[in-house]
């Protein structure tokens, strides 16, 4: 089975409270954004894999692959003269200690994580928890930003729980694909509905919102060697509850012409500090013509929305 994965964009994000746990609550409007996304196989383990060897001829040569680096690539590619020594790895590969699950991941910029890591061999290890799951091969190949607060990664994970209940027909609702999802990552349980959603809590309680963006285009920007970590961004957050009129879900039933002093993402007062850069090119987007702008998540993408 293959999936095209996409990302997200926040419309305003508001950090409204430290919890107990430690995690914040927030308010926000998830977005799904069709312009960044990846190409995901899962498979069982006896099956054939219709990208691996495409992956391995683009990915897996004893010499650089012939692949352009995307515009937000955020380190240089130092390659070995043998295959795999490449730093970090454009692709790699792990093997579960009971073999049953085998994870490939490629990417041009390179892999600097364990792929057991991943939040998809984490959708697999959730679910085989309480499934008797068979082997499975997964095969993954990163085009969106990593560190850009698009939520890529949780894309990853609440496609492949959506790819492991229609393999096997587990049979699971999306209600309880989004309790799985939630386990993983804050913004995963989104990614099961892919549909603008108020976030609320740890951003796993949604409720659907209507958002109405005919005759208006948006595009998103994301600056080469820039990635903000959420602990980074959350360093120096002061959290608040806004006044009513000032919710997230208030203000989004203005006209977008009205957004732009009033639907705020809380991050940018602590990212913008230590990255001007980024605030620079939300100037730039409103400078060219955007009636709104904004950093989604907890950066560093920025995104701006104009007029047709």
């Amino acid at each position: 089975m293959i999936l095209r994965t996409n990302v997200k964009l926040n419309f305003g994000l508001n950090v409204l409270r430290k919890r107990d746990d430690g995690y914040h609550d927030i308010e926000t409007l998830f977005v799904p954004c069709h312009e960044f996304g990846d190409t995901l196989e899962v498979i069982t383990g006896d099956d054939y894999s219709r990208t691996s060897a495409s992956l391995f001829a683009s990915y897996g040569s004893n010499e650089r692959p012939d692949l352009p680096l995307p515009p937000y690539a955020s380190r240089p590619i130092r390659v070995n003269v043998r295959q795999w020594e490449v730093w970090p790895p454009i692709i790699t590969q792990g093997i579960s200690e009971d073999g049953k699950l085998m994870i490939t991941i490629a990417r041009a910029e390179g892999v600097d994580w364990d792929p057991l890591k991943d939040l998809c061999a984490k959708a697999y290890f959730l679910l085989a928890n309480d499934f008797q799951l068979p082997p499975v091969k997964i095969f993954l190949e990163k085009n969106a930003p990593v560190g850009a607060g698009l939520g890529g990664g949780s894309a990853d994970a609440a496609f492949t729980l959506k790819a492991l209940n229609e393999l096997f027909e587990l049979n699971l609702s999306d209600s309880k694909l989004a309790e799985y999802a939630s386990k993983l990552g804050s913004d995963c349980a989104f990614f099961v509905w892919n549909k603008p959603m108020i976030g609320t809590g740890r951003g796993e309680i949604l409720e659907p919102f209507g958002l109405d963006l005919d005759g208006y285009v948006v595009k998103v920007l994301v600056l080469e060697g820039i990635s903000v970590s959420t602990a980074e961004a959350y360093r120096g957050i002061v959290p608040h509850i806004p006044m009513e009129d000032r919710s997230i879900k208030n203000v989004l039933k203005r006209p977008i012409e009205e957004w732009k002093d009033l639907l705020v993402n809380d991050f940018e007062a602590t990212v913008f500090k230590a990255h001007p850069e980024l605030a620079a090119i939300k100037q730039s987007l409103y400078d060219s013509g955007a009636i709104y702008a904004a950093m989604s998540g907890s950066g560093s993408a920025i995104f701006g929305i104009y007029k047709k």
